[in-house]
């Protein structure tokens, strides 16, 4: 069973081996999706010194996976040309991130001897541990259609419901996230 404690400035969270192979599993599946749903970069050749200090030829149009589109939204609802603009100057950089979040967790799972033990989170590590599993929590809700008013559909989800299982971990991020919040410095 996971458990969280506090200890010389580190927060160390335990795992069930079962436990950290399965985050470990979720974390590798959504480096995958950030990876293949980047569109490829176009090299353009420019006499403009700034657009070549920056990286400005992102995507401009929103991704068709719908948990991409979760993790990536338009900045502007009801502005497609500023959304487009937006996400061509943003995108790259946000799916950067999100992979790095995911990969430092990662690797913490991998590296540690055993989970059982604990693995230290050091404070400059703990929000990437915390948007890491928001990231994994936003990937499955938007599989699952998980809105913020059908929480009680999900809660009386019958055991035998396919979706159970899918939505139990969902809720167990959930229950990390907050467990890591709570013994936060």
């Amino acid at each position: 069973m996971t458990r969280f404690r506090k200890r010389k400035g580190l927060v160390v969270v335990s795992f069930a081996d079962h436990e950290a192979e399965i985050l470990s599993n979720l974390l590798r599946n959504l480096v995958e999706l950030l990876y293949d749903g980047m569109p490829p970069r176009v090299t353009a050749v420019t006499d403009d010194p700034l657009a070549a200090m920056f990286d400005l030829d992102g995507p401009t149009a929103p991704p068709e996976d719908e948990v991409l589109q979760r993790l990536l939204p338009d900045a502007y609802k009801s502005d497609d040309m500023a959304s487009s603009e937006f996400r061509r100057f943003t995108e790259r950089g946000l799916r950067d991130g999100k992979i790095t979040d995911a990969k430092r967790v990662l690797t913490a799972i991998e590296e540690s001897e055993s989970p059982a033990d604990g693995i230290p989170v050091a404070p400059e590590d703990q929000v990437s541990w915390l948007r890491a599993l928001n990231d994994l929590r936003l990937a499955i809700g938007a599989r699952l259609g998980i809105e913020d008013d059908n929480y009680d559909f999900w809660e009386k989800l019958p055991e035998d419901d396919p979706r159970r299982l899918t939505y139990d971990l969902y809720d167990w991020l959930g229950y990390l996230q907050g467990a890591l919040l709570h013994n936060m410095r």
